[in-house]
């Protein structure tokens, strides 16, 4: 035990006893792998989301929640939502219910929120700042009693108060609701994730730029204010929106023989049979006519994949090169047009260049406000595609020089690219 809190601190091993089976009457492995699992998932985003603010904000937050800003709104939105459910949840003893909410709020605070709103903090936003501010707050009361330790360094941190632990629970009309928002960004967050899942599985680089992404949800409006959202966290030139999920894929339905089994009894095999044969036909009340049998809710389950590559080809793509999955729940499907053109692979390669500058100034000291200036050699092959994007390089590495020549002294960056850089003063 001595080792463990030493190693990963108290809250760590405290959070893997609240939220693991045990609290619901199942077994438990206690092993170094599940206790850093917490670490990971709940301390880590938690405490980085706190180091960040610290590090970009030049003076401490207000605490507001007036902020317009779509990110903003959101995630204020969602510590609304979390307030009401740990709520719920204490309240009924639901321990791992509240580490889970927890978990998920962590998530999308850490990988959605900071890391969409970095640039702002960059700038010094004060909307961005004052919104992190508040939303850690609040946060560091909601999860004081599941994290006793780590809550009350940051709620002094951000506070400069005494103890989390002498504060109240947040009220519920502390922080505007929005659950329309909350859930619109939260499938927007699905879409990111299952684009970027495909990406990964087809060795699509994050930094090539693709083509085109089409989302096929219902109701697909409800998409439109977040298509360059999604078009930026993706790295496509364009998002199609549509409600055609039949051209994209398939609804597979299966029979749960279990549970129908007892009430149609032998009609449950032509159930079966007619859900196979694709006889079967889902009504407006939920039920599903199959064969001579009408199956209630719990009595089937219906399960949304991808259709063949050659079912969707469109816009001169070939299907070997469209890649489709389903979003989680039956959601709809996303659709990757993985062609990748010259243009776009010039594009990507002057990317990679830009994140390799990056990491070089910051391993030479520079400041993240420094202006440089630059003079690059690179290898005849790809010489036209840096003179192609030189302005985006430089603008992204805050050149206010970028020459092409013979650098000296030279450090070699990727792809046989030699540079040299200096801060302007």
């Amino acid at each position: 035990m001595r080792e463990v809190f030493d190693r990963d601190g108290a809250d760590a091993m405290r959070w893997f006893l609240m939220s693991s089976p045990i609290l619901r009457g199942g077994n438990l492995i206690v092993t170094e792998q599940g206790i850093r699992e917490g670490v990971r998932q709940v301390l880590l985003p938690l405490w980085n989301s706190y180091t960040f603010l610290a590090l970009y904000a030049p003076k401490k937050g207000t605490w507001r929640t007036d902020s317009t800003n779509v990110l903003d709104r959101y995630i204020l939105a969602k510590v609304a939502a979390l307030r009401d459910d740990l709520t719920e949840s204490l309240d009924i003893c639901d321990i791992s219910g509240a580490c889970d909410e927890l978990r998920q709020f962590t998530e999308a605070l850490t990988n959605w929120y900071v890391r969409r709103s970095r640039s702002r903090f960059w700038e010094e936003d004060p909307d961005a700042i004052d919104t992190l501010h508040t939303v850690l707050e609040v946060t560091g009361r909601l999860a004081a009693p599941l994290l006793p330790l780590i809550t009350e360094v940051i709620w002094r941190g951000v506070t400069g108060e005494r103890s989390v632990h002498l504060t109240d629970w947040p009220a519920g009309d502390l922080l505007p609701k929005d659950p329309q928002l909350v859930a619109d960004m939260d499938l927007v967050r699905e879409v990111a994730s299952v684009g970027s899942s495909l990406r990964k599985a087809k060795k699509l680089r994050v930094r090539l730029p693709l083509r085109k992404l089409t989302v096929a949800v219902d109701n697909p409006q409800r998409l439109e204010p977040y298509r360059d959202l999604i078009a930026d966290e993706l790295n496509v030139k364009s998002v199609e929106l549509t409600d055609d999920i039949a051209t994209y894929g398939r609804f597979e339905l299966t029979v749960n023989a279990k549970v129908a089994g007892p009430r149609l009894g032998k009609d449950v095999q032509s159930a079966i049979k007619a859900v196979k044969a694709g006889e079967a036909v889902v009504n407006a009340d939920g039920t599903l006519s199959a064969g001579p049998a009408v199956l209630q809710p719990d009595e089937y389950s219906s399960r949304l994949v991808a259709a063949e590559p050659r079912e969707t080809e469109r816009s001169g793509a070939r299907p070997e090169e469209l890649f489709t999955a389903a979003l989680p729940e039956g959601a709809g499907l996303v659709v990757l047009d993985g062609t990748v053109t010259e243009e776009l692979e010039a594009e990507g390669w002057a990317k990679d260049r830009i994140r390799e500058l990056q990491e070089l100034r910051k391993s030479t000291g520079l400041e993240v406000s420094d202006r440089i200036s630059v003079v690059m050699a690179v290898p005849p092959a790809h010489e036209n595609w840096a003179r192609t994007h030189s302005d985006l390089i430089a603008r992204e590495i805050l050149a206010t020089s970028f020459e092409f020549g013979e650098p000296s002294p030279a450090s070699e960056i990727g792809d046989g690219v030699r540079v040299t850089i200096a801060k302007v003063n």
